[in-house]
């Protein structure tokens, strides 16, 4: 009788068992998984397109290589703008907004200048900027190639001394003055920016994601 009773025990324990493997997966199925991920992301890093044509052939290779598409509101911010858009911003708004250090930008879906800087919020929610460059200090903002903290001179437009189109992360760049006319008695002249591209992202930086 012993026997039969130890018997019936030992198959209880093995149906339990049992039971509770195959009711893990259902839980995890119905509720989905339960890892926390870090909020914070790592910085895009930055975008050479080594080709020629006119200023806005090379802006819309910008555009398709980054998988953008023009803003649907008039005016936004860059935290509230959806993911895999590009606006604008004047370049002395620009500016100030990397000499400050300010946390966010507006960006504008039509350019009220021709000078403006154009902005891309890609995929991962991160902004990228973008300029142009002449051709050598455009092959050294490549990551592999890049070295510490590289000062940067980035234009607005094409012009003959800057026909690259580059894209550089807004979250590893410093500025400690504002964009330059090249043309002093011109409001709509291409300017250029000077400023620090660093290898690590800055936290403060506008156009990082949160």
């Amino acid at each position: 009788m012993s026997r039969i009773l130890l018997s019936l025990s030992l198959t209880l324990s093995l149906v339990l068992m049992f039971l509770c493997v195959l009711e893990k997966p259902l839980l995890a199925e119905q509720g989905g998984p339960t890892e926390v991920f870090p909020i914070q992301k790592a910085a895009p890093v930055a975008i050479v397109i080594e080709t020629t044509g006119s200023e806005a052939e090379l802006r819309q290779h910008m555009r398709v290589k980054n998988d953008v598409a023009e803003l649907s509101t008039e005016t936004i911010r860059f935290s509230e703008a959806p993911i895999g858009s590009f606006g604008f911003i004047a370049p002395q708004s620009l500016g100030m907004a990397l000499v400050t250090q300010s946390p966010d930008l507006e960006l504008e879906r039509v350019a009220s200048t021709s000078n403006a800087y154009e902005i891309h919020k890609v995929a991962d929610g991160n902004g990228l900027l973008v300029g142009f460059m002449n051709r050598e200090a455009a092959s050294q903002i490549i990551p592999s190639e890049r070295p510490k903290n590289l000062r940067i001179a980035l234009y607005s437009n094409f012009v003959d001394k800057a026909p690259t189109i580059v894209a550089v992360p807004l979250s590893k760049l410093m500025a400690d003055r504002m964009p330059i006319r090249l043309d002093p008695k011109k409001s709509e002249s291409p300017v250029v920016l000077n400023m620090d591209l660093l290898t690590t992202a800055n936290r403060k930086s506008p156009g990082r994601a949160q």
